[in-house]
C-alpha cells in the first residue's frame, strides 16, 4: 500500500463524517439570516408604538402595527420551527451515516490493543454528536454570525448605544473563550476518569460469578466506588468552571441591558434619542447578546460534541484502508507462513518472531508449546485478527490483505479458545449471521460437529435463542456450537485454539471425526492443543517456544510414542530432549505436503 493511496483513503473516510453537510450548512445559515432579520420585529414595533401610535393617539395605527408585527412573528416562528426540524434530521442523518462506521471501528479497535470500554466509547460519541446537533446549541452557533445586524441597528439609533452593546458582546465572547480554555483540561480528565470507572464496572460485570463465589463483592464495589469518586471530583470541577462562567455572563448581560436603558434615558433627556428608541435599543441589545448567552449555556455540550467528533475522525482515519482488493478465487491449494513477526497491539511487545512453514491441502497441523509461548498469537496472525510486523501469511500465494474480507471469512473457519456466542438463535450463530441462511449447510455443519441431535432436542430447535454470550448453554455445548460455526460453509482453512478444552469423550471423538472429514475434502486444519487427544488426527506438529518455531515436521517424528504428553514435552528444555529436534526456521525448508 503506497503512502499516497493511504492518505487518499484517510481523506475519503474522514469525509464520510461530513458528507453532504456543506449544502445543509449554507441553507441553515440562510434561514438563520431570515430569522435574525425577523427578530428585529419587536424593536421596530416598540419604537413605532411609542413614537407614532402613542403620540398620534391613533387606535387604527396601533391595530395596523400590531397586525403587521403578529404576521412577522408568525413567519419568524415558522422559520425557527423549520430550522429546528432540519437540525433534528441532520443529527439523525449523521447517526444513520456514521453509526455503522463507528460500530465497525468498535469491532476493530480491540484487535489493535484498545480496551472494550474504549471501543464502546465510539458508539457513545455518535450519540453525543447527534444529541448536540438535535439540541439548542447549533441554533445559537448559527445565530452568532448575525449579531452585527443588531449592532448596526443599535448604532443607527445612536453610536454610543452601538458602542456599549459592542463592548458587551466582546466581553461575553472573551468570557466564552476563557470558559473553553479553563474547562478543556478538566473535561478531558473527567472523560478519562469516566472511562476508567466504566472499565472497572465492565470487568466486575464480566467476572460476576467469580466475584460472588470467592467473596470479592465488597472489595470490587469499593474499587468501583474509588474510581467513581475520582470521576465525580473531576466532573464537579469541570461543571463548576462552566457554571461559574455561565452565571457571570448572565449577570453581565442583565447589567448591560440595564446600562443600555440608562444610557438611552440619558440620551433622551439630552434630546438625542426618542422614548421609543430607548425600548427598541434595549430589546435589540438583548437579542444581540442572546446567541452569546446561549452559546455559553450550551458550551459544555458543544465541547463534548467537538471532542467526540474529533475522536471519531481520528479513529476512522487511523483504521483506514487504501481500498478494497480485487476478488480472488477461493483458495484450495496451500497455506504458507513466511517469516512472520507479530507484536501485541498497544504494547508493541514482540510475541512471535521469524516463524515459517507451509502446509498443503488435505493436511492437519498440531501446534504445541508451553503457555505464553506464542501459540494463540500464531492463531491470531493466521486468521488476520492481528497484523504482522514483518513477513506474510498467504493462501494460495496471496497475502491475507489481498482478499476481500467476506471472501476471506468464507475461506476460514475459526474456533477460539474462549468461545463467545452471539445473542441470536442457534441457526444464526452457526450460519455466521447469514442474511439468507442455507438450512442444509447449517445442518451439515451441525452434523459434522455432532450436535444435530442436541440442537433438535432444544425447545425451539435451530431457532432457539441463546441469549447473551450463550449462557443458557454449558461450556461444552458452546464449544461444539462454535465448532459447527467454524465448519459452516466448508471453509478451506480451519483453525482451532484448544478445541477440546471443554469437551467430554464423546465430544473429542466428534472433533477427531470432523478433522478427518476436513482432511478428506482437501481442507487444511491447524489445531493448538495441550491435550494429546486433540492431536489424534493431525499429520504434522509444530513446537512453539519463546515466540519461536522450535520444531516442525511429521507427528511421528516430533512426538515419540510412549513419551510424555505434548504439553509436558513442550515444557522440556530448549534442547527438546523428548522430541526429535528440528532445525530453527530458516535453516531448512519446512514445506510439507499431504
Amino acid at each position: 500500500m503506497s503512502g499516497q493511496s493511504l492518505n487518499l483513503a484517510r481523506k475519503r473516510d474522514a469525509a464520510k463524517l461530513t458528507e453532504g453537510m456543506h449544502g445543509v450548512v449554507v441553507y441553515l445559515l440562510a434561514i438563520s439570516c431570515v430569522i435574525n432579520l425577523l427578530a428585529l420585529t419587536g424593536s421596530l414595533y416598540m419604537m413605532q408604538v411609542y413614537d407614532r401610535a402613542l403620540t398620534s393617539g391613533s387606535v387604527q395605527t396601533l391595530i395596523a402595527l400590531s397586525v403587521i408585527a403578529l404576521g412577522l412573528y408568525i413567519f419568524q416562528g415558522g422559520f425557527d420551527a423549520i430550522r429546528t426540524r432540519m437540525l433534528v434530521r441532520v443529527g439523525a442523518r449523521f447517526d444513520h451515516t456514521v453509526a455503522p462506521i463507528a460500530h465497525r471501528v468498535t469491532m476493530d479497535m480491540p484487535r489493535f490493543g484498545f480496551s472494550g470500554t474504549e471501543a464502546l466509547e465510539r458508539g457513545r460519541d455518535v450519540d453525543t454528536v447527534r444529541s448536540f446537533l438535535s439540541g439548542q446549541g447549533p441554533g445559537a452557533l448559527f445565530d452568532l454570525p448575525w449579531i452585527p445586524i443588531y449592532l448596526a441597528f443599535i448604532y443607527l439609533l445612536h453610536p454610543w448605544l452601538g458602542a456599549l452593546t459592542l463592548a458587551g458582546a466582546v466581553v461575553l465572547t472573551l468570557m466564552t473563550l476563557g470558559a473553553e480554555v479553563a474547562a478543556r483540561r478538566s473535561a478531558t480528565e473527567a472523560r478519562q476518569a469516566a472511562m476508567t470507572r466504566n472499565a472497572i464496572a465492565d470487568s466486575n460485570a464480566r467476572n460476576a460469578e467469580v466475584i460472588k463465589a470467592m467473596g470479592m463483592a465488597e472489595r470490587a464495589a469499593r474499587r468501583f466506588a474509588a474510581a467513581n469518586e475520582a470521576h465525580l471530583a473531576l466532573q464537579t470541577r469541570a461543571s463548576d468552571v462552566s457554571g461559574s462562567f455561565g452565571t457571570v455572563s448572565k449577570v453581565l448581560r442583565m447589567v448591560l441591558q440595564s446600562a443600555v436603558l440608562g444610557l438611552g434615558a440619558f440620551l433622551t433627556i439630552k434630546g438625542e434619542l426618542s422614548a421609543g428608541a430607548i425600548i427598541a435599543a434595549s430589546v435589540a441589545s438583548s437579542r444581540a447578546l442572546a446567541p452569546v448567552d446561549q452559546a455559553i449555556a450550551n458550551w459544555k455540550p458543544f465541547v463534548a460534541a467537538r471532542q467526540s467528533f474529533a475522536r471519531l475522525r481520528e479513529t476512522i482515519v487511523a483504521l483506514s484502508k487504501a481500498g478494497e482488493p480485487m476478488p480472488l478465487p477461493a483458495p484450495n491449494r496451500h497455506l504458507k507462513v513466511d517469516r512472520i513477526t507479530v507484536s501485541a497491539p498497544g504494547s508493541g511487545q514482540i510475541l512471535l518472531s521469524d516463524v515459517s512453514f507451509e502446509v498443503m491441502a488435505g493436511s492437519a497441523v498440531g501446534i504445541i508449546g508451553p503457555s505464553g509461548g506464542g501459540k494463540t498469537t500464531l492463531v491470531r496472525a493466521l486468521t488476520g485478527i492481528w497484523p504482522t510486523l514483518r513477513g506474510s501469511v498467504r493462501l494460495d500465494g496471496a497475502e491475507l490483505e489481498q482478499w476481500l474480507e467476506e471472501d476471506l471469512g468464507r475461506a476460514i473457519g475459526y474456533l477460539p479458545q474462549e468461545v463467545g456466542l452471539l445473542d441470536a438463535t442457534v441457526e444464526e450463530n452457526i450460519s455466521r449471521l447469514a442474511e439468507n441462511e442455507d438450512s442444509k449447510a447449517v445442518i451439515a455443519a451441525a452434523t459434522a460437529a455432532d450436535i444435530h441431535d442436541m440442537v433438535v432436542r432444544l425447545p425451539g430447535g435451530y431457532r432457539t435463542p441463546l441469549g447473551p454470550q450463550g449462557t443458557s448453554m454449558s461450556a461444552g455445548q458452546r464449544q461444539r456450537i462454535g465448532l459447527a460455526r467454524a465448519l459452516y460453509g466448508s471453509p478451506f482453512l480451519v483453525i482451532m485454539d484448544e478445541p477440546n478444552s471443554n469437551l467430554d469423550g464423546e465430544g473429542e471423538a466428534a472433533l477427531t471425526r470432523a478433522i478427518e472429514q476436513l482432511k478428506a475434502r482437501g481442507a487444511i486444519v491447524v489445531i493448538v492443543a495441550h491435550r494429546p487427544s486433540a492431536l489424534a488426527a493431525v499429520d504434522y506438529v509444530g513446537v512453539i517456544q519463546a515466540g519461536k518455531l522450535a520444531a516442525f515436521g511429521p507427528k511421528e517424528q516430533i512426538i515419540r510414542p510412549g513419551t510424555a504428553s505434548p504439553h509436558e514435552q513442550a515444557k522440556a528444555s530448549p534442547g527438546l530432549p523428548s522430541v526429535n529436534a528440528f532445525p530453527i526456521p530458516g535453516t531448512m525448508d519446512k514445506r510439507v505436503s499431504a
